[in-house]
């Protein structure tokens, strides 16, 4: 009897007692974070997924694109001596080794009119950006200058001088490229160089090397600067670039995409986002040799220039993998706080809820995050919100309303949920003031729980 007895006044405590109840919540809490934990990681492999849509369209299509050149590439001879005893007759022999080193001419001017016509492709429920570009390159050549390193006229051999072009897609060049150097015309080919010391990072990216034949006398630098003219159509997808390797480098580029966004090195001028419109944008780019941080030739080896590279990003206003996992991040407050207004009332109103019953809700609040993620899927981010924040809320009042009974308190559970949710939802849209806001509205709920509170006898122990 005096063990029935003991078990009836613990099941009595467990139902009465303030203590119990929260220790009762706070399992539950701990107990959903775990099917929580497995939302964020299905959100973040959907979104890897659709990073890896991105990149097999771009291999398909054309990958991003990145331009260095026209450079201009000039052979000379260096010598080397080394001296030998002759075994026989004991006299020194001074040997004479000749060497072939490059040196790399960068253009004088160097201007860039680059039309982007951009596309988006479809894979299944993903998209991407992709684009074809139509650039004219125009600049000049100075006469280059050996005597910066005491290299002697005689031992230039400018008949085997060329000029190299290097980009990041070479697949999706759809013309035979050929530049109009001073009375000649040139065309390129491909030209294999090994790759070496190079950082395969995310970000790398390999440059590839077009390289024309041996330029004609007519074609050469040697008495005064040469101009070139050169054409390229290329397809591409995600970002346009160009290395600024003019001493004076202009960029013009127009496209039809609405959502630019100016990358790299170097800004448009001031007047760019101005003209962002619903139609497209143009921005125009001016870099001088002073703006950078390398010469204007370089000798035995071309270094990589990437770092200086500036141009565009075409984004896909598709950010409802990002939005999801921020609201995502905010899980853990709404099922605390929705935990914290059904425990208040119950204490307020001494109604009993069974520990089951807040399981059932704590799951339709899980069930918010799996509905935002597979609707935004197929609509915008803000239809997506609203409908599974409407079918969680709708679906809790209803809940309630068998077992709250009163009709003030279903309203003040539908009232805190939707207020929740807008807060939440007003919080991931913003950036600079989303901090700001935040703490705002938690100190807004802190007072409200506080003054809520106030009457309640915790001695209920």
């Amino acid at each position: 009897m005096e063990t029935i007895k003991k078990n009836k006044g613990f099941g009595n405590w467990i139902r009465t007692s303030i203590t119990a109840r929260m220790l009762m919540i706070g399992f539950l809490i701990l107990v959903l974070l775990i099917p929580l934990i497995y939302i964020k990681e299905l959100i973040r492999e959907r979104s890897e997924r659709q990073q890896d849509v991105v990149f097999e369209v771009g291999n398909l299509w054309g990958t991003e694109v990145l331009l260095m050149g026209p450079i201009l590439k000039v052979p000379y001879k260096t010598y080397s001596e080394s001296t030998k005893i002759d075994s026989e007759t004991k006299k020194s022999i001074v040997e004479r080794k000749t060497h072939m080193n490059y040196a790399y001419f960068l253009p004088n001017n160097l201007i860039i009119d680059a039309n982007v016509d951009a596309i988006k492709k479809e894979r299944g429920i993903y998209e991407t950006s992709v684009f074809s570009s139509e650039m004219v390159f125009k600049g000049n050549f100075d006469i280059p200058d050996f005597g910066q390193k005491d290299i002697l006229p005689e031992d230039v051999v400018w008949e085997k001088a060329s000029i190299i072009i290097k980009s990041s897609n070479l697949k999706g060049i759809k013309n035979q490229i050929e530049m109009q150097l001073g009375d000649s015309k040139i065309s390129f080919l491909p030209r294999y160089r090994q790759q070496q010391n190079q950082s395969y990072g995310p970000n790398y990216v390999s440059m590839h090397e077009l390289e024309s034949p041996f330029l004609s006398e007519g074609a050469l630098p040697k008495l005064g600067p040469i101009g070139f003219n050169t054409a390229i159509t290329i397809n591409g997808s995600s970002k346009i670039r160009f290395v600024p390797v003019g001493k004076n480098t202009e960029l013009h580029m127009s496209s039809n995409w609405k959502d630019p966004s100016f990358t790299g090195n170097f800004l448009p001028e001031e007047d760019a986002e101005k003209s962002v419109t619903e139609d497209g944008f143009v921005a125009n780019w001016k870099v001088l040799q002073i703006n950078r941080q390398f010469e204007q030739s370089f000798f035995n080896i071309l270094p990589d220039l990437k770092e200086f590279s500036f141009g565009t990003e075409l984004l896909v206003p598709v950010d409802e993998y990002q939005k999801s996992e921020r609201s995502a991040k905010y899980g853990y407050l709404v099922i605390a706080l929705t935990f914290l207004v059904f425990f208040l009332i119950q204490t307020i109103s001494k109604i009993n809820i069974h520990s089951f019953q807040y399981l059932m809700i704590g799951i339709a609040l899980l069930m918010f995050y799996t509905l935002l993620i597979s609707i935004s899927e197929h609509q915008n981010f803000l239809k997506a919100y609203v409908i599974a924040s409407a079918a969680v809320v709708g679906l809790i009042t209803l809940y309630s309303k068998s077992i709250l009974k009163h009709r003030k308190f279903i309203l003040l559970i539908f009232g805190s949920l939707t207020a929740l949710y807008s807060f939440i939802f007003v919080i991931i849209q913003l950036e600079s003031y989303a901090l700001l806001v935040g703490s705002i509205g938690l100190f807004a709920i802190l007072a409200m729980v506080m003054y809520a509170s106030r009457k309640i006898d915790w001695n209920q122990s």
